[in-house]
C-alpha cells in the first residue's frame, strides 16, 4: 500500500497539482467522482459501462488516498480501528 500511495502522490506532485489538494478540495472530489460511480447505475445495474465503473472507484481511491496522506493518516491502522468498531456495533449473527 505504501509503494501504491506513492506513487499517488509523486504523479500529483510531478504535475504541480499538490498546492490545489486541500483537505476540503480532496473530500469535494470524492463527492464528485462518488455521483459519477452512481450515475453509472442510474438506470439499474444492466446499463452500465464495467470500464467506466473500473475508473469511477480508481478515481475515488486516488483521491481517498492522497487525502489520507495529506493528513498523515495510515489506511490500514484507520480501516482496522473501524472494522473493530463496527463489529462491537454490528455483532456477527450466530
Amino acid at each position: 500500500m505504501h509503494k501504491l500511495i506513492e506513487e499517488i502522490i509523486i504523479f500529483r506532485n510531478d504535475r504541480g497539482w499538490e498546492k490545489n489538494d486541500s483537505p476540503e478540495s480532496l473530500a469535494k472530489s470524492i463527492v464528485i467522482e462518488s455521483a459519477e460511480l452512481l450515475a453509472n447505475f442510474q438506470w439499474g445495474k444492466s446499463s452500465y459501462s464495467e470500464q467506466n465503473v473500473k475508473e469511477e472507484i480508481a478515481d475515488i481511491l486516488i483521491y481517498t488516498l492522497a487525502m489520507a496522506h495529506d493528513l498523515g493518516l495510515n489506511i490500514e491502522e484507520i480501516i482496522y480501528e473501524k472494522m473493530n468498531k463496527n463489529a462491537l456495533k454490528y455483532p456477527a449473527q450466530k
